[in-house]
């Protein structure tokens, strides 16, 4: 992206820490990852299925140079999944368990020196943690370098959207500003306002202030807000997809599984072809075309590499 402004990661984190205290009049600068649509890299989607899904993880992650690649020792790590809703695995509202463990735990022996796995929630979060069954998960890996807490509040911070369309500014969790390596690993799944809950939309558990505000304009102010973070990955999980009366969900008739795993270093690459997985082309689905416009990602499937696994 020729003539895009960075900013050094540290120099980013201080400028928020100053904005969101009040000592400075000046917000801080757009935070992307200069290495962000770099000119003539092809975008690579894998795409595998089985149902060992801690093996699954690992195959759909080896071509793209396994967890190693992604995680550094000493590395602050953020997973996040979908855990909005009081719903249980089977009912696909949320990101399987299984698949948030098995990256976890990878990450955890890939050195990182802290695991965080959290998301603001639309139900009562207690319940969503629990009910998700990701809370246990989690915590049954038995290291103390990973929690799953829940959000809080005061850790919310302002921030300048220097490119968004329909957003100029909005606050973001200071962890998942601050992490080393955000791994994004949302559930695939039918949203009555958005069209399609996939990589992209994944953005709304780690924003704050009033998401109802959101809703409007959604999809172009889901790709704004995707200007901030730049996952490190996307795994979208389709072990089981909601079909109909998404997000919540609620009904098993809604549900279809599929036992696949996607994973690109592409969110809008992996979003145009989880859009297939319900019989839609990648343009319509309004994030994915504004976060395409937004140079975010590619979304012609003619031009992203297709790994089967």
């Amino acid at each position: 992206m020729k003539g895009e402004f960075f900013m050094d990661r540290r120099a980013f984190l201080k400028e928020v820490a100053l904005w969101s205290a009040g000592l400075t009049l000046v917000p801080p600068l757009l935070h992307l990852d200069p290495e962000a649509r770099a000119e003539g890299k092809q975008s690579q989607v894998v795409v595998g299925e089985g149902s060992d899904y801690p093996a699954l993880v690992s195959k759909v992650l080896a071509p793209l140079g396994g967890m190693a690649a992604l995680v550094k020792k000493g590395d602050r790590v953020v997973v996040k999944p979908n855990i909005g809703w009081d719903r249980t695995p089977e009912q696909a509202a949320n990101t399987h368990p299984e698949v948030v463990k098995a990256l976890v735990k990878q990450a955890l022996e890939a050195g990182a020196g802290q695991v965080l796995v959290f998301d603001r929630t639309c139900n009562e979060e207690r319940r969503c943690y629990v009910n998700s069954g990701i809370k246990k998960a989690v915590e049954s890996l038995g290291d103390r370098r990973v929690s799953c807490p829940f959000i809080d509040e005061r850790k919310f911070v302002p921030v300048r959207l220097a490119k968004g369309k329909s957003l100029q500014e909005w606050e973001f969790y200071k962890d998942a500003l601050e992490a080393d390596c955000y791994i994004n690993v949302p559930v695939a799944k039918h949203h009555s306002s958005a069209g399609l809950s996939l990589g992209l939309k994944n953005i709304m558990g780690v924003i704050g202030g009033s998401r109802g505000k959101i809703h409007f304009s959604l999809g172009q102010r889901i790709a704004d807000l995707n200007l901030v973070i730049k996952p490190r990955i996307t795994v979208i999980d389709a072990t089981r997809i909601l079909l109909r009366n998404g997000p919540q969900g609620g009904d098993l008739r809604d549900v279809k599984a599929l036992n696949t795993l996607m994973a690109s270093t592409d969110i809008v690459a992996v979003d145009a072809y989880a859009a297939t997985l319900f019989q839609l082309k990648p343009e319509e689905v309004e994030s994915t075309r504004a976060a395409y416009q937004l140079g975010l990602g590619e979304m012609d499937l003619k031009k992203i590499k297709i790994l089967k696994v």
